[in-house]
């Protein structure tokens, strides 16, 4: 047999595989589709009604989909096998940013031609992959030298991003891997002593932030020292938030945005448009979808077959929780303000069809199970 009726046999056998395996985590799944027709819902109404705003979102939610689908009908196994290379090449591109990337003073993103595309985006869910992938054979709980090897496997994509700069989801990159070490079982002296030596490196690291993130920190502190300048955001949505009262104002009646009082309704404060929309009832519906999501992939971690597919599943639901608290505690002015969005609901980016990615992951863990019960 030849080499090229070698490779076609093996990518017949690998779609096969891909058709026969059509196991979808149905209540996980259903709870995203409610989730992203919501985001919809809001984004139209955030954006005036524009539907090339949520054609575009749209198209990213159905490119997710298609990307969660395939990947959910690829064994754990060998999304195990791939992961070296996967987070080498997404680390890679890392690089490529740093020497050919573009955007507005912050150079993040790669122009492919037919779109731009942000690397700092595979990393969260690459990180996790890798830190999984190299515990997995490893006696768990890991000891201090797995876990400075594991340090330096965040160190380095982490420290790329934070370069660009983009603090925020260099944060969120680091966090991932960290989760997945945290849910290896680690002593709990160990993780007082990694959590004080990174609180007593807080002043160290002060040093070294650009001056707009060290004003983003004093704005959280006292907004009303700049109302009409750094304090604008901040103030903005807290008015959004409370003007909501217990039922909010209705779909499209939100006056923050519609006035364009409030920067960013379409991105990273769009959950402030909901809750003047829908108020409190609405943001109340909306978090205990977020938990029933979070909820589910920690059912999914509990119940994994293996280290990596346990670590793996864990860390990304633990991500997805971030996600959502940062930027809720962002938008009630509890938080800095550091350029998350929130899930499936803020427009932009290629953060939609990443978080989908990682549920297909998660879709494919669960099917490994079922597979094997």
């Amino acid at each position: 047999m030849s080499v090229f009726e070698g490779m076609t046999v093996r990518l017949k056998r690998f779609g096969l595989r891909l058709i026969s395996r059509p196991r979808l985590d149905l209540p996980l799944l259903l709870a995203l589709f409610v989730l992203a027709c919501a985001g919809l819902a809001t984004l139209y109404s955030a954006g005036g009604g524009n539907y090339s705003l949520v054609g575009g979102q749209a198209a990213r939610f159905v490119l997710g989909a298609v990307l969660l689908v395939v990947i959910s009908r690829i064994p754990p196994p060998v999304l195990r096998s791939w992961t070296p290379w996967l987070y080498m090449g997404s680390t890679a591109l890392l690089v490529v940013v740093a020497a050919l990337g573009e955007g507005r003073g912050a150079y993040r993103w790669l122009d492919l031609g037919v779109m731009r595309f942000q690397p700092s985006e595979l990393l969260k869910l690459t990180m996790p992959m890798m830190v999984a992938w190299y515990l997995h054979p490893r006696q768990l709980p890991p000891g201090w030298k797995d876990i400075i090897v594991v340090g330096l496997l965040i160190a380095v994509p982490a420290g790329l991003i934070a370069e660009q700069p983009d603090l925020g989801t260099a944060l969120l990159v680091a966090g991932a891997g960290a989760f997945a070490l945290f849910l290896s079982g680690m002593a709990w002296w160990r993780i007082g002593l990694l959590v004080g030596g990174a609180a007593a490196a807080v002043p160290v690291a002060w040093q070294f932030l650009h001056e707009y993130q060290r004003n983003r920190v004093r704005t959280l502190l006292d907004p009303e020292s700049d109302p009409l300048g750094n304090g604008w955001h901040i103030i903005q949505s807290k008015i959004a938030v409370g003007s909501g009262g217990l039922f909010g104002k209705g779909w499209q009646h939100g006056t923050q945005s519609r006035l364009d009082f409030l920067p960013e309704h379409t991105t990273d404060f769009i959950f402030a448009v909901f809750s003047e929309e829908f108020g409190l009832v609405g943001v109340v519906a909306i978090m205990l979808l977020y938990a029933f999501i979070i909820g589910r992939c920690l059912w999914i971690a509990m119940n994994a077959r293996d280290t990596y597919s346990r670590l793996l599943a864990g860390a990304i639901g633990m991500s997805f929780f971030v996600y959502v608290a940062v930027n809720g505690g962002m938008v009630a002015g509890v938080l800095p303000v550091v350029g998350v969005p929130m899930p499936l609901v803020s427009y932009g980016g290629t953060s939609a069809v990443s978080l989908l990615t990682g549920f297909g992951v998660l879709m494919s863990i669960h099917a490994n199970r079922k597979l094997h019960d």
